[in-house]
């Protein structure tokens, strides 16, 4: 049995690909029941996210595998098999192993360390388990690929660091403030993103949160999905005063706060720290502000920066998930050749030993009148002798190589081991 890995994803293929050859709820029952339908698969699971499609599987032969799975994935989802081919890789044995392991960890995700993958894959295991389309193999291989990456989210920090703007915004009021359960939010203007590096806040503990918008109505809406109070936008300076943190994303031509007026709002609020954060193309935050004590004034670029230095730090601690991997790799490879080559050597000792007592016993009628002691020697000797010219093979078998698969096919071809078997 082989492992084969067939897919695409984000660097291989545009949406547009991606899209047509992907897998929703309702598709994956027919999907399955079509693949339970070829001849040489014997295990599979079909991973289907926005970024990738991939399917898992275990296979006779790898040559008729792969063109049985890409003929199934053209004809279930109507696409022209050459231009979908341009876009597909395979990974088979090791190579296939490092992936799925690379996959896990989200080592291979547009986001290195994005959270995600797992709980997808998570996903695609629970209902391919529950559909018994896996076996001994893929379920031994998807179970440790899940725990590798577990192990490099413990012992490294790729996990670790905001990599988007809101995320970054959160990371930073978290460093201002001791905790963010006693301090209120500003959203002062409804862009998207501010909004939601504003959701990530809440869901970080925020107290309260303020909507102020020059649509009354969008900030009455919003502060609905908050569970917050909306604020008429030409008094949201008053509302200031109470706020800890403003994310600032209004559209506005000009600055909608100046030093001056920040200055005087300092003074009302006794220099208790704000958190500014001023997403907006152009500027709506006088930049002047951050000149100013216990006032922390971010834009755009300033969280732009924060990321990337974040993401280069991710990039740092995926070389050391990348040793877990391969680590990993070898601990996986030995169980998964011994599938292969515990038959064989248990059939090769098993020849051997019928050969040895076949010709013990044709010498034995040859030396007439031979005693016990001197046939308890030969024997011991001919015991020996097997034992020294299979040792060599038997070694070979056991050690964990690229190549077991077609050493394990030499051997047993070599010494005619399947007639053993029969």
């Amino acid at each position: 049995m082989n492992i084969l890995i067939v897919g695409l994803n984000h660097k291989t293929a545009g949406v547009e690909i991606r899209e047509k050859v992907a897998f929703n709820q309702d598709k994956l029952a027919k999907a399955n029941d079509a693949l339970k339908g070829l001849s040489e698969i014997e295990e599979f699971l079909i991973l289907s996210t926005c970024n990738r499609v991939e399917l898992y599987l275990v296979v006779k032969d790898i040559m008729t595998g792969t063109e049985q799975v890409m003929d199934f994935l053209s004809s279930f989802h109507q696409v022209d098999r050459k231009s979908m081919e341009k876009a597909l890789y395979q990974h088979t044995g090791q190579e296939a192993i490092r992936h799925g392991f690379c996959v896990a960890s989200s080592l291979d995700s547009m986001v290195l360390g994005e959270p995600q993958i797992l709980g997808q894959l998570k996903d695609s295991f629970e209902f391919s388990l529950n559909q018994k389309t896996t076996g001994v193999i893929l379920n031994k291989f998807i179970r440790k690929a899940i725990s590798v990456a577990k192990r490099i989210r413990t012992e490294t920090g790729i996990a670790q660091n905001a990599v988007s703007i809101s995320f970054a915004a959160v990371e930073l009021a978290k460093k201002i403030f001791d905790t963010l359960a006693n301090t209120t939010i500003m959203l002062l203007g409804a862009g998207e993103m501010a909004e939601l590096a504003a959701r990530h806040l809440v869901c970080n503990g925020i107290r309260q949160v303020l909507i102020a918008n020059r649509t009354y109505a969008r900030a009455v809406e919003l502060a609905r999905n908050f569970n917050g109070k909306p604020v008429a936008f030409e008094d949201f300076k008053k509302e200031l005063v109470h706020t800890d943190i403003v994310l600032c994303s209004t559209g506005a031509a000009d600055y909608v706060l100046k030093k001056d007026e920040m200055r005087h709002l300092m003074k009302e609020r006794r220099q208790k720290p704000m958190f500014v954060i001023d997403i907006a193309v152009p500027r709506n935050i006088d930049p002047e502000i951050n000149q100013m004590d216990n006032v922390y004034l971010y834009d755009i670029d300033d969280l732009q920066g924060v990321v990337n230095n974040n993401l280069m730090e991710r990039q740092n601690e995926a070389a050391k998930a990348q040793a877990i991997v391969d680590e990993e790799i070898q601990v996986f490879l030995k169980w998964y050749n011994s599938l292969h080559t515990a038959p064989t050597i248990t059939a090769l000792r098993k020849k051997a030993e019928m050969i040895r007592m076949a010709e013990l016993e044709r010498a034995t009628k040859r030396l007439n009148g031979i005693g016990q002691k001197d046939l308890k020697t030969i024997d011991a000797m001919t015991q020996a002798i097997v034992n020294k010219l299979i040792h060599a093979p038997t070694a070979a078998l056991r050690a964990d190589s690229d190549n077991s698969a077609e050493l394990n096919a030499l051997i047993r071809r070599l010494y005619e081991l399947d007639e053993v078997e029969k």
